[in-house]
């Protein structure tokens, strides 16, 4: 058996935790064309903390669905220029963070953006899924949806 035959199949977009953040779950688009991964954050705000960079933002994990936030913070790992899809550049913070998809627990790195006019409140790029996983881009939600709350 070779190594790309024992990896699991993942689908162009799946549903994901961010533990370390408090998101239980976030649809993300598994991007192939990105190389870094992206998460939908506003009301970004950076700080010194016992002489440590940290950033807080608040993240609605699900599209248009502006009820649910949930307020984050993290030390920054980085400031960096990222280059959108349209070929705009603009320097985001950059977070180092645990992702639980698929029962995998992957260390990533995550710029902070606001992609509130995005289809997908989250994008994987490929260095969070190389050599962990293959993508079918015909499939969709491999790994499972979340169960809805039911209203009392």
């Amino acid at each position: 058996m070779t190594e790309s035959e024992s990896l699991p199949i993942i689908g162009w977009r799946e549903w994901l935790s961010l533990p370390e953040l408090g998101i239980k779950f976030v649809k993300a688009k598994i991007d192939t064309g990105a190389r870094s991964s992206s998460l939908h954050a506003f009301d970004i705000e950076t700080y010194e903390e016992n002489g440590v960079s940290q950033v807080r933002f608040k993240v609605n994990p699900i599209q248009r669905n502006d009820d649910w936030t949930i307020q984050c913070s993290s030390p920054v790992l980085d400031m960096r220029s990222v280059r959108s899809s349209s070929g705009q550049s603009a320097v985001r913070p950059v977070i180092k963070t645990p992702v639980t998809l698929f029962g995998h627990r992957i260390e990533i790195e995550l710029t902070l953006a606001d992609r509130n006019q995005m289809g997908f409140r989250m994008l994987l790029g490929r260095e969070a899924f190389r050599r962990r996983f293959l993508i079918d881009p015909g499939k969709s939600y491999l790994g499972g949806v979340p169960k809805k709350k039911r209203k009392s």
